[in-house]
Protein backbone atom coordinates (compact mmCIF):
# COMPACT_ATOMS: atom_id res chain seq x y z
CA UNK A 1 0.00 0.00 0.00
CA UNK A 2 1.40 3.40 -0.97
CA UNK A 3 1.12 6.74 0.78
CA UNK A 4 1.93 10.09 -0.76
CA UNK A 5 3.52 12.62 1.55
CA UNK A 6 1.48 15.79 1.93
CA UNK A 7 4.55 17.92 2.24
CA UNK A 8 8.14 17.67 1.19
CA UNK A 9 10.34 16.32 3.97
CA UNK A 10 13.84 17.59 4.64
CA UNK A 11 16.68 15.28 5.65
CA UNK A 12 16.19 15.99 9.36
CA UNK A 13 12.52 14.94 9.19
CA UNK A 14 13.61 11.32 8.78
CA UNK A 15 14.74 8.98 11.54
CA UNK A 16 17.64 7.56 9.54
CA UNK A 17 19.14 7.36 6.05
CA UNK A 18 21.35 4.54 4.85
CA UNK A 19 22.93 4.14 1.41
CA UNK A 20 23.30 0.53 0.25
CA UNK A 21 25.00 -0.87 -2.86
CA UNK A 22 25.04 -4.66 -3.11
CA UNK A 23 27.22 -6.86 -5.30
CA UNK A 24 25.62 -10.27 -4.81
CA UNK A 25 28.01 -11.95 -7.26
CA UNK A 26 31.10 -11.12 -5.19
CA UNK A 27 29.14 -11.24 -1.92
CA UNK A 28 29.84 -7.73 -0.67
CA UNK A 29 27.76 -4.69 0.21
CA UNK A 30 28.87 -1.06 0.46
CA UNK A 31 27.07 1.08 3.03
CA UNK A 32 27.14 4.71 4.03
CA UNK A 33 25.29 5.85 7.11
CA UNK A 34 26.19 2.74 9.12
CA UNK A 35 28.38 2.81 12.23
CA UNK A 36 30.46 -0.06 13.60
CA UNK A 37 28.23 -0.28 16.66
CA UNK A 38 25.11 -0.44 14.50
CA UNK A 39 26.64 -3.24 12.45
CA UNK A 40 27.83 -5.33 15.40
CA UNK A 41 24.55 -5.03 17.31
CA UNK A 42 22.44 -5.84 14.23
CA UNK A 43 24.10 -9.06 13.03
CA UNK A 44 24.56 -12.48 14.59
CA UNK A 45 26.78 -12.26 17.71
CA UNK A 46 30.45 -12.88 16.92
CA UNK A 47 32.81 -14.84 19.15
CA UNK A 48 35.94 -12.82 18.29
CA UNK A 49 37.22 -10.37 15.70
CA UNK A 50 40.77 -10.26 14.31
CA UNK A 51 41.92 -6.67 13.83
CA UNK A 52 43.79 -6.28 10.55
CA UNK A 53 43.83 -2.47 10.38
CA UNK A 54 42.96 -0.36 13.41
CA UNK A 55 44.04 2.20 16.01
CA UNK A 56 42.63 0.35 19.03
CA UNK A 57 45.19 -0.10 21.82
CA UNK A 58 43.40 -2.36 24.28
CA UNK A 59 42.99 -5.52 22.23
CA UNK A 60 44.42 -8.94 22.99
CA UNK A 61 47.54 -9.98 21.08
CA UNK A 62 48.06 -13.11 19.03
CA UNK A 63 51.73 -14.08 18.94
CA UNK A 64 51.48 -16.33 15.89
CA UNK A 65 50.13 -13.68 13.50
CA UNK A 66 51.14 -10.51 15.37
CA UNK A 67 47.52 -9.35 14.98
CA UNK A 68 45.43 -7.88 17.79
CA UNK A 69 41.98 -9.29 18.42
CA UNK A 70 38.85 -8.58 20.45
CA UNK A 71 36.81 -11.22 22.25
CA UNK A 72 33.05 -11.12 22.63
CA UNK A 73 33.48 -10.27 26.32
CA UNK A 74 35.52 -7.17 25.41
CA UNK A 75 33.31 -6.10 22.50
CA UNK A 76 31.37 -3.41 24.41
CA UNK A 77 34.58 -1.64 25.44
CA UNK A 78 35.95 -1.93 21.91
CA UNK A 79 32.82 -0.39 20.37
CA UNK A 80 32.85 2.47 22.85
CA UNK A 81 36.49 3.39 22.23
CA UNK A 82 36.49 2.71 18.50
CA UNK A 83 33.75 5.28 17.89
CA UNK A 84 36.09 7.98 19.22
CA UNK A 85 39.18 6.95 17.22
CA UNK A 86 37.93 8.12 13.80
CA UNK A 87 40.34 5.80 11.98
CA UNK A 88 39.95 3.29 9.16
CA UNK A 89 39.14 -0.19 10.39
CA UNK A 90 39.41 -3.69 8.95
CA UNK A 91 38.63 -6.98 10.65
CA UNK A 92 37.36 -10.52 10.18
CA UNK A 93 35.49 -12.56 12.76
CA UNK A 94 36.80 -15.94 13.91
CA UNK A 95 35.70 -18.85 16.05
CA UNK A 96 38.69 -19.41 18.38
CA UNK A 97 42.33 -18.42 18.76
CA UNK A 98 43.51 -21.92 17.90
CA UNK A 99 42.11 -21.29 14.41
CA UNK A 100 44.21 -18.12 14.15
CA UNK A 101 47.28 -20.06 15.28
CA UNK A 102 46.75 -22.47 12.37
CA UNK A 103 46.99 -19.75 9.70
CA UNK A 104 49.83 -20.26 7.22
CA UNK A 105 52.19 -17.44 6.19
CA UNK A 106 50.34 -17.22 2.86
CA UNK A 107 46.97 -16.88 4.60
CA UNK A 108 48.39 -14.17 6.85
CA UNK A 109 49.69 -12.39 3.76
CA UNK A 110 46.21 -12.58 2.23
CA UNK A 111 44.75 -10.95 5.34
CA UNK A 112 47.30 -8.12 5.10
CA UNK A 113 46.50 -7.65 1.42
CA UNK A 114 42.81 -7.51 2.27
CA UNK A 115 43.33 -4.78 4.85
CA UNK A 116 45.45 -2.73 2.44
CA UNK A 117 43.49 -3.10 -0.81
CA UNK A 118 39.92 -3.39 0.58
CA UNK A 119 39.44 -6.51 -1.52
CA UNK A 120 40.63 -10.10 -1.24
CA UNK A 121 43.55 -11.59 -3.12
CA UNK A 122 41.58 -14.82 -3.51
CA UNK A 123 38.61 -15.06 -1.15
CA UNK A 124 37.43 -12.96 1.82
CA UNK A 125 36.43 -16.14 3.64
CA UNK A 126 38.97 -18.32 5.40
CA UNK A 127 38.09 -21.92 6.18
CA UNK A 128 40.32 -21.99 9.26
CA UNK A 129 38.81 -18.82 10.71
CA UNK A 130 35.25 -19.77 9.76
CA UNK A 131 34.55 -16.06 9.34
CA UNK A 132 31.05 -14.96 8.42
CA UNK A 133 32.06 -11.35 7.74
CA UNK A 134 34.98 -9.35 6.40
CA UNK A 135 34.58 -5.71 7.39
CA UNK A 136 36.27 -2.54 6.15
CA UNK A 137 35.33 1.05 6.98
CA UNK A 138 36.85 4.30 5.73
CA UNK A 139 36.36 7.54 7.65
CA UNK A 140 37.39 9.78 4.73
CA UNK A 141 35.11 8.00 2.27
CA UNK A 142 32.21 7.73 4.76
CA UNK A 143 31.70 4.13 3.73
CA UNK A 144 31.67 0.61 5.08
CA UNK A 145 32.30 -2.43 2.88
CA UNK A 146 31.25 -5.82 4.17
CA UNK A 147 31.84 -9.22 2.57
CA UNK A 148 29.13 -11.67 3.65
CA UNK A 149 29.47 -15.43 3.57
CA UNK A 150 25.67 -15.38 3.39
CA UNK A 151 24.56 -12.32 1.39
CA UNK A 152 21.08 -12.46 2.95
CA UNK A 153 22.69 -11.28 6.19
CA UNK A 154 22.60 -7.77 4.69
CA UNK A 155 18.79 -7.68 4.82
CA UNK A 156 18.90 -9.10 8.36
CA UNK A 157 21.28 -6.29 9.32
CA UNK A 158 19.07 -3.52 7.89
CA UNK A 159 15.83 -4.95 9.29
CA UNK A 160 17.36 -5.31 12.78
CA UNK A 161 18.78 -1.79 12.56
CA UNK A 162 15.45 -0.21 11.58
CA UNK A 163 13.45 -2.34 14.02
CA UNK A 164 15.68 -1.24 16.89
CA UNK A 165 15.25 2.42 15.90
CA UNK A 166 11.47 1.98 15.78
CA UNK A 167 11.48 0.23 19.16
CA UNK A 168 13.46 3.09 20.68
CA UNK A 169 11.11 5.63 19.08
CA UNK A 170 8.06 3.83 20.44
CA UNK A 171 9.66 3.64 23.87
CA UNK A 172 10.16 7.40 23.88
CA UNK A 173 6.38 7.96 24.20
CA UNK A 174 4.56 8.59 27.45
CA UNK A 175 4.13 5.91 30.11
CA UNK A 176 0.50 5.03 29.35
CA UNK A 177 1.18 4.79 25.63
CA UNK A 178 4.05 2.38 26.26
CA UNK A 179 1.84 0.28 28.53
CA UNK A 180 -0.95 0.06 25.97
CA UNK A 181 1.20 -1.15 23.07
CA UNK A 182 1.98 -4.84 23.00
CA UNK A 183 4.63 -4.60 20.33
CA UNK A 184 6.41 -2.18 18.02
CA UNK A 185 5.94 -2.29 14.25
CA UNK A 186 8.63 -4.41 12.59
CA UNK A 187 9.98 -5.08 9.13
CA UNK A 188 11.03 -8.59 8.17
CA UNK A 189 14.24 -9.34 6.22
CA UNK A 190 12.14 -11.18 3.63
CA UNK A 191 10.31 -7.92 2.88
CA UNK A 192 13.57 -6.06 2.31
CA UNK A 193 14.74 -8.89 0.06
CA UNK A 194 11.95 -7.99 -2.38
CA UNK A 195 13.70 -4.65 -2.95
CA UNK A 196 17.13 -6.14 -3.62
CA UNK A 197 17.04 -5.09 -7.31
CA UNK A 198 17.16 -1.46 -6.12
CA UNK A 199 20.11 -1.89 -3.75
CA UNK A 200 21.99 -3.78 -6.46
CA UNK A 201 21.86 -0.51 -8.41
CA UNK A 202 22.73 1.54 -5.33
CA UNK A 203 19.86 2.95 -3.26
CA UNK A 204 19.07 5.28 -0.39
CA UNK A 205 16.69 3.91 2.24
CA UNK A 206 15.08 6.61 4.38
CA UNK A 207 13.17 5.64 7.51
CA UNK A 208 10.56 7.95 8.99
CA UNK A 209 7.43 8.05 11.14
CA UNK A 210 4.20 9.64 9.98
CA UNK A 211 1.79 10.49 12.82
CA UNK A 212 -1.21 11.72 10.83
CA UNK A 213 -3.77 10.71 9.71
CA UNK A 214 -2.81 7.18 10.81
CA UNK A 215 0.42 6.63 12.67
CA UNK A 216 2.83 4.35 10.80
CA UNK A 217 6.47 3.96 9.87
CA UNK A 218 7.76 3.82 6.35
CA UNK A 219 10.89 3.49 4.25
CA UNK A 220 11.32 5.53 1.10
CA UNK A 221 13.56 3.79 -1.45
CA UNK A 222 15.41 5.91 -4.02
CA UNK A 223 17.70 4.40 -6.63
CA UNK A 224 21.01 6.28 -6.86
CA UNK A 225 22.79 4.46 -9.68
CA UNK A 226 24.64 7.62 -10.73
CA UNK A 227 26.62 7.83 -7.49
CA UNK A 228 30.00 6.09 -7.61
CA UNK A 229 31.16 7.49 -4.26
CA UNK A 230 28.90 7.10 -1.20
CA UNK A 231 30.13 10.27 0.51
CA UNK A 232 28.66 12.36 -2.32
CA UNK A 233 25.17 11.21 -1.32
CA UNK A 234 25.35 13.23 1.88
CA UNK A 235 26.45 16.37 0.04
CA UNK A 236 23.35 16.13 -2.16
CA UNK A 237 20.95 14.66 0.39
CA UNK A 238 18.33 17.42 0.48
CA UNK A 239 18.26 17.56 -3.31
CA UNK A 240 17.92 13.78 -3.51
CA UNK A 241 14.94 13.87 -1.12
CA UNK A 242 13.14 16.29 -3.42
CA UNK A 243 13.01 13.53 -6.02
CA UNK A 244 10.09 11.11 -5.98
CA UNK A 245 10.89 7.83 -4.31
CA UNK A 246 10.92 4.65 -6.40
CA UNK A 247 9.24 2.51 -3.77
CA UNK A 248 7.58 2.96 -0.41
CA UNK A 249 7.64 0.23 2.24
CA UNK A 250 5.04 0.56 4.98
CA UNK A 251 6.02 -0.94 8.33
CA UNK A 252 3.21 -2.10 10.58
Amino acid sequence: MYFVAKKLRAAEDFMHHIYIHMNDVEHFVVYSGLTLKQFVTSVEPMKNILLLKHAYEDGSFNMHTQFDFVTNEDMAGFLKKESDLKQDLCWVDFASEKNVNALTPLEQAELLYLSHKREPLATPFFSKLQNRYTYYSSVADKMTKVYYRFIGDSEILVSNLFNQMIKEKEGAGNFWRRKSKNHSPIIDPSTLRLYRPYVKEGALLSLYKLDKPNAHYGIEVRTLSDYDYPDEVWDDLNEILKLSYDEFIQIS
